[in-house]
């Protein structure tokens, strides 16, 4: 996935560019409208993240030059203003999605995920592990053909190991994804929400999808003897 953040927050922008970098995703950044047209213009990007308040040019000002190029790159709006005038701009002005901060950076993955499922005709909108499917789109997920009854934060900790199926993700990852919390090693909180969702999606069938890789974390992936 490639990146353009258009921020001139130094702070936020150095702390999104590295929680996506560290999902594989290639980042680049703009602390200003004018550079960061220039930036958006010049290249492809998967999607844009863009905040409202910039110097030079503002962020609505910015996207509306950049549809009246003809330019159609998805865009999520991440800003502090939260007027619903100001919503309503940023969607009326092409955006795909609007964030408020502060902002859980987990949802603004998630957001992000769900833009460019939207915007891409023909591609596959589910994540699949053996027999297990999860529609992102409608938060829906089915084991062998079944539907499975999970609350949203079960649905958000299987979405984040699905997501990252085959690769170990350590506790303290999963405790800052799902509660922007520090993981501290006596606290059973990521051990607790992995049971509860062993319990529906792995207890009633005979293979086990979600794996625990012990001292380190959990891992979902489809184990062939």
């Amino acid at each position: 996935m490639k990146l353009l953040l258009i921020d001139d927050d130094p702070i936020a922008c150095a702390s999104i560019a590295r929680g996506f970098r560290e999902r594989g995703a290639t980042v680049e950044t703009a602390a200003n409208g004018e550079t960061g047209l220039e930036l958006a213009k010049g290249a492809d990007w998967d999607c844009l993240i863009l905040d409202v308040m910039l110097p030079r040019l503002d962020g609505f000002t910015v996207l509306e030059e950049l549809r009246a190029s003809g330019n159609q790159t998805p865009v999520i709006f991440l800003t502090a203003r939260d007027a619903l005038p100001d919503r309503l701009r940023g969607l009326e002005a092409g955006g795909g999605d609007y964030l408020v901060k502060p902002f859980s950076f987990s949802e603004l993955v998630l957001r992000i995920q769900n833009l460019l499922n939207r915007n891409a005709p023909g591609v596959s909108k589910t994540w699949t592990v053996g027999d297990l499917t999860l529609d992102p789109l409608r938060m829906k997920v089915y084991r062998a053909g079944q539907r499975l009854d999970l609350s949203a934060q079960e649905y958000r900790l299987l979405e984040l190991l699905v997501r990252n199926a085959g690769h170990v993700l350590t506790r303290s990852r999963i405790a800052e994804e799902l509660w922007d919390l520090e993981f501290e090693s006596n606290s059973n909180l990521v051990d607790a929400a992995i049971r509860r969702v062993r319990r529906k999606v792995d207890d009633p069938y005979p293979e086990k999808l979600i794996h625990t890789r012990r001292g380190v974390g959990y891992l979902i992936e489809l184990r062939r003897d």
